[in-house]
C-alpha cells in the first residue's frame, strides 16, 4: 500500500496565530523552491519502509524545517501522522528547525492536540526548548491551550517538575506565562500539578502574584492569595506585591492585599527614592515585559 502525498492540500493562506514571539517557522518567508514540489509527489511506501526508502526524514527546506514539520504547520494531518507513525523513538521526531522548533512545538502552536499526543506517545521529547527558551508546555501556557497543556502534563510526569520549573530566556516559567497571559485555570492546574507558586522571574524577581497585580487582575490576585502564595515575597528591588499597588487605581487588589501583608512591610521602603528600585511600580503596559532576552 501506497501512501501518495499528491492528496496534500495545503493552506497556505491560513497563518499560524503569532503573538508577543515569532512562532511562524518561518511560514511568512516559506522558501519551498524543489523540496516543496518533492514534498508534493513523495509517497511512502508503507510496507516497506527501510531506511534507503525515507528520505523525507533527512530532507530540510532553507529554514531548517523537515517534511512532518511542513506537514504540520500546513495541517496536513494524514501525512503527519504516517510520518510519526513510521517514527516510532527516531531522532527525526525530536529534529528542530533554525528556530530550534520541534514538531511538537510546532502543533502546540497551531493547536492540533491529536498531534501533540501522537508525537508524545512515539517519543518526542517535551523538554526540549525553541530559541526563545521556550517548551511546548511553555508555549501551551502562554496560548492558553488546555487540551495541549492537559495531554503535556499526563504523558511527561517523569520530567514535569523540570519542564514546569524552567525559565524560557526572558526567565520566565510556566506559572509565570500563565499568569501573565490570564489564564486561571491553568494557574490552577500548574500549581495542582507541584509547580512553585512563589518562583520569581530571574529578570526581576516578580512572583506570579506581582505579575497579577502588575497586569491589574483581581480575580487572578484573589486566587492565587487562595492557592497559597506569599504576600510578603520582595521582588529585586525590595517590593512585595502591595508594593505594587501604590499608584493603581484599583481598590479590590489592594484591599485583597492589605490585611494579609505584614505591617512593616506595608510602607515602600526607603530605597523609593532610587528611580532605578521603583521603575517597576511605573512601567508602561507595553514596556512592563519587555525584558532582556539572553542568548539571541
Amino acid at each position: 500500500m501506497d501512501y501518495n502525498f499528491d492528496s496534500m492540500e495545503a493552506k497556505h493562506d491560513k497563518m499560524v496565530p503569532c503573538q508577543d514571539d515569532r512562532f511562524d517557522s518561518g511560514l511568512d518567508s516559506l522558501k519551498e523552491d524543489e523540496l516543496s514540489s518533492h514534498f508534493q509527489e513523495l509517497t511512502v511506501d508503507i510496507k516497506c519502509h527501510s531506511q534507503e526508502n525515507e528520505p523525507w526524514k533527512t530532507a530540510v527546506t532553507d529554514d531548517g524545517d523537515t517534511f512532518l514539520h511542513l506537514a504540520i504547520i500546513h495541517e496536513a494531518t494524514e501525512q503527519a501522522l504516517e510520518m510519526i507513525k513510521l517514527s516510532h523513538n527516531h531522532p527525526f521526531l525530536n529534529v528542530q528547525n533554525h528556530q530550534r522548533q520541534t514538531a511538537l512545538h510546532l502543533a502546540v502552536i497551531t493547536e492540533q492536540p491529536l498531534l501533540v499526543e501522537r508525537l508524545l506517545k512515539a517519543g518526542c521529547d517535551a523538554r526540549l526548548a525553541d530559541d526563545s527558551g521556550n517548551t511546548a508546555l511553555h508555549i501551551a501556557c502562554k496560548k492558553g491551550s488546555l487540551a495541549c497543556f492537559s495531554l503535556i502534563t499526563q504523558t511527561c510526569q517523569r520530567h514535569l517538575n523540570s519542564i514546569m520549573s524552567f525559565p524560557n530566556y526572558s526567565g520566565q516559567n510556566c506559572l509565570h506565562l500563565a499568569s501573565i497571559n490570564g489564564f486561571i485555570s491553568l494557574v490552577e492546574n500548574l500549581v495542582q500539578l507541584g509547580a512553585d507558586i512563589n518562583a520569581q522571574e530571574q529578570c526581576s524577581g516578580r512572583t506570579a502574584l506581582h505579575l497579577a497585580v502588575d497586569l491589574q487582575n483581581p480575580i487572578l490576585v484573589g486566587r492565587l492569595l487562595d492557592l497559597g502564595a506569599d504576600v510578603n515575597c520582595l521582588n529585586y528591588g525590595g517590593f512585595t506585591p502591595y508594593h505594587l499597588t501604590y499608584g493603581r487605581q484599583n481598590d479590590e487588589i489592594r484591599c485583597q492585599l492589605f490585611e494579609r501583608t505584614a505591617l512593616e512591610l506595608r510602607e515602600l521602603p526607603d530605597s523609593e527614592s532610587d528611580d532605578s528600585d521603583m521603575e517597576d511600580l511605573y512601567l508602561s503596559e507595553d514596556e512592563l515585559y519587555d525584558d532582556i532576552k539572553f542568548g539571541k
